[in-house]
C-alpha cells in the first residue's frame, strides 16, 4: 500500500533524518461500520464537526492515512523553517509600501496596513503549510497564514480513529497547542471573542471547537461577529446578549479581507493597527497569505531558501503565457479552499472565458503558479491525491490536517483523514 516513486529529498533535512522513501505513506483498512458511526457521532456532538456529510457523500474518511515518523520529522522540520522565514519577510514587506502594493490586497486595507499607527498586539500565532507528494518529491502549495482551519478534523477526530488503531499516534494536537498558547497569552481566566461571519457553518464550527479548548484552559470564551465588538480607547469590548464588558483577547475567524469591508463604525481598524487588546492571528498575516507573496521576494533582503525549494514557481499573470501553457494555472490572491483554483484542462469553456476576462481586467488580483505532478496514494476508496496541512503554533509544528481528493486539486470538496504516524516503519 506505500505509495513509491523515485523522487528527490529535501536539500536539507533535520538532524537526525536519513534519506528514505520521500513519502512514506500508506493506509490502513477501514474501521467497522458500527465503529465508525459511533466515532462520526462523537466527532459531531464533542468535536463540533457539523459537516461530516454533504448530500451523500461523506466528508470524513473511514480509514486512516498513515506517515512514516522519520517523513513526519521531516516535514514538520520544513514548516518550522517556512514558518521562521515568512514572519521575517513579514516584517520587511510591513516596511515597505510599494512591496505591499504587489499582494492584490483591498485597498482599505492597505491603507490601514501602510498607516504609522503601533501595530495591535499579538504574542502568538499559527499556520498551516499545504504539503503535497508530487513527481519532485514534496511541495508546498500554499500557507493559511490567516485564519487557518481544519483544528478538529486534526485534533479531535484524528485522536477518536487513532483509538482504533494501537500502536499508531496523531501527528500531534493543533487545538490543545493553539488554545495553550492563547491561554498564556491572555491570561488563565481571561475572557475573549472568538470572530466568524453568520452563515458560514463551517467556519462557526471552528470556532465552537476552539471555543470548548479554551474553556478547558480556563479561560471565558464566546462566540461572536465583529459588528459585535466595540473598541473604547484601543480596547476591545463585547457586546451581546450572553456577554457585556472589556475582552483580554480576540480570536478572529475572519479574514483580513473581509474585516476590511465593514462599514466605518464598526472601527475595524482596531483589529490591525491602534488596538490595546491582543488580536490572533496577527495583522501581518495577511502579507504571506496572499498568493502573491512570492511576488515580493526579488525585492528583500530577507532570504527564503526553503520556500524558493518548496513552492512552485509563482508569477505575475502578465509575465507567462498561461493562456497557450498547460503548465500553468491560476488563482487569486486570496484564494480560499481552492475556491478560485482554475485549470483550463478541468473547467467548462465558458467558466475558462470568464477566468480569461477576470485575469485581462483585474491582472493585480490574480497570479500564475507552476503546476506540480501530484502522485496519488493508493486507499481503499481507490487512487486519492494527497494534502497535509502542517501546523506551526509560535513556530513549533504542532499537528497536521489530512485531506484526500479524487481531483488533482485540493478544494472544499476533498474528504478529511486522519494522519497516524508509525514510529515503528
Amino acid at each position: 500500500m506505500n505509495a513509491i516513486s523515485s523522487v528527490r529529498l529535501f536539500k536539507a533535512d533535520p538532524p537526525g533524518v536519513k534519506a528514505g522513501n520521500a513519502f512514506g505513506l500508506r493506509t490502513e483498512l477501514p474501521i467497522g461500520l458500527k465503529e465508525f458511526s459511533a466515532l462520526r457521532r462523537r466527532a459531531l456532538l464533542e468535536g463540533c464537526k457539523w459537516d461530516p456529510q454533504v448530500g451523500d457523500i461523506s466528508t470524513l474518511a473511514t480509514f486512516p492515512l498513515v506517515m512514516n515518523a522519520g517523513v513526519w520529522k521531516r516535514l514538520a522540520f520544513q514548516a518550522e523553517r517556512l514558518s521562521a522565514e515568512a514572519v521575517a519577510a513579514e516584517n520587511e514587506i510591513s516596511q515597505r509600501p510599494e512591496l505591499l502594493g504587489n499582494l492584490g490586497l483591498p485597498r482599505a486595507l492597505r491603507r490601514v496596513l501602510t498607516s504609522r499607527e503601533p501595530l495591535t498586539p499579538a504574542p502568538c500565532r499559527v499556520m498551516r503549510f499545504d504539503f503535497h507528494p508530487t513527481v519532485e518529491g514534496w511541495r508546498v502549495s500554499e500557507v493559511n497564514s490567516d485564519v487557518p482551519g481544519g483544528f478538529s478534523e486534526a485534533s479531535h477526530f484524528t485522536a477518536l480513529m487513532a483509538e482504533h488503531f494501537p500502536g499508531l499516534r496523531p501527528a500531534g494536537n493543533p487545538a490543545g497547542a493553539w488554545s495553550r498558547a492563547i491561554a498564556t497569552a491572555i491570561g488563565i481566566d481571561g475572557v475573549c471573542a472568538l470572530l466568524s461571519a453568520p452563515g458560514f457553518m463551517e467556519d462557526h464550527q471552528v470556532n465552537a471547537f476552539l471555543a470548548s479548548q479554551l474553556r478547558k484552559q480556563g479561560c471565558h470564551a464566546f462566540l461572536a461577529k465583529p459588528e459585535q465588538i466595540l473598541w473604547r480607547n484601543g480596547t476591545a469590548h463585547l457586546n451581546t446578549e450572553w456577554h457585556r464588558g472589556p475582552l483580554n483577547g480576540v480570536i478572529r475567524f475572519y479574514q483580513a479581507e473581509w474585516l476590511s469591508r465593514l462599514p466605518p463604525r464598526c472601527e475595524w481598524k482596531y483589529f490591525f493597527r491602534g488596538g490595546k487588546t491582543p488580536v490572533l492571528n496577527p495583522a501581518l498575516s495577511v502579507i504571506s497569505e496572499s498568493k502573491r507573496f512570492p511576488l515580493t521576494w526579488q525585492a528583500l533582503a530577507v532570504k527564503l531558501p526553503v520556500w524558493r525549494e518548496l513552492l512552485p514557481r509563482t508569477c505575475d499573470p502578465r509575465d507567462v503565457p498561461w493562456e497557450s501553457d498547460e503548465r500553468w494555472l491560476l488563482k487569486t490572491a486570496l484564494c480560499n479552499n481552492g475556491d478560485t483554483v482554475c485549470i483550463r484542462e478541468l473547467m467548462k469553456p465558458s467558466d475558462w472565458f470568464r477566468t480569461r476576462l477576470a485575469v485581462r481586467i483585474f491582472p493585480g488580483q490574480w497570479l500564475a503558479q507552476g503546476r506540480f505532478e501530484s502522485v496519488p496514494v493508493p486507499t481503499p476508496a481507490g487512487p486519492r491525491h494527497v494534502c497535509v496541512g502542517v501546523y506551526t503554533v509560535n513556530g513549533a509544528a504542532a499537528g497536521a490536517y489530512a485531506r484526500l481528493s479524487e481531483k488533482t486539486v485540493i478544494d472544499f470538496s476533498a474528504t478529511d483523514v486522519a494522519l497516524l504516524i508509525d514510529d515503528h516503519a
